[in-house]
């Protein structure tokens, strides 16, 4: 429900009450659970991450064992979103850029959400056997950065609709790890 209005209305700008009041409790109640809007917003953000890990994963094993496969999988997804009719953004690019200072919570967490998934896909890509694994995944990590943000400027049919493309290409150009390596 509050993640909701704060992805809906932006998290500064949706007050306690109106969160109170949506779910149908006191604002007291709320401050019971949370110490602060902060912290509120903390959980929204940490809530957010995990639900995006489930996502990230269930596309990455649902395309089977090979990493191409998978990383091309994570990349579908991700634009499935952004083609959803609802997307408005990257959750924790939001939270980023609405709490910029790094002691916050919602800040910690979208950085944590960041973090985590650049190394899920230098996993991924450690697996491909390439020579650069981690400078293949940087790129990666541009191109779902690049999707999520043109996708909130210009929706999917702008460059967004680009991404499979430029994961394609980047994993076909990789260069294979040298032998004895």
């Amino acid at each position: 429900m509050a993640g909701d209005l704060f992805y809906l209305r932006g998290i500064r700008a949706t007050g306690v009450d109106l969160v109170a009041a949506e779910a149908g409790v006191a604002p007291t109640t709320l401050y019971r659970l949370f110490a602060s809007k902060d912290d509120l917003v903390g959980s929204y953000v940490e809530r957010a991450d995990l639900d995006f890990r489930e996502r990230f994963t269930a596309a990455a094993e649902g395309a089977g064992p090979d990493p191409r496969d998978r990383i091309v999988a994570v990349f579908d997804s991700i634009f499935a979103e952004v083609s959803s009719g609802t997307f408005r953004g990257c959750e924790f690019h939001l939270a980023l850029a609405e709490f910029p200072e790094p002691e916050l919570p919602a800040h910690r967490n979208a950085l944590t959400a960041k973090s985590w998934t650049r190394q899920r896909i230098r996993e991924l890509t450690d697996a491909l056997g390439v020579e650069d694994p981690a400078e293949l995944a940087d790129h990666l990590v541009l191109v779902l950065e690049g999707l999520h943000a043109s996708g909130q400027s210009f929706g999917p049919n702008g460059p967004a609709q680009r991404a499979r493309g430029l994961v394609e290409g980047l994993l076909s150009t990789a260069a294979p790890r040298p032998t004895g390596s």
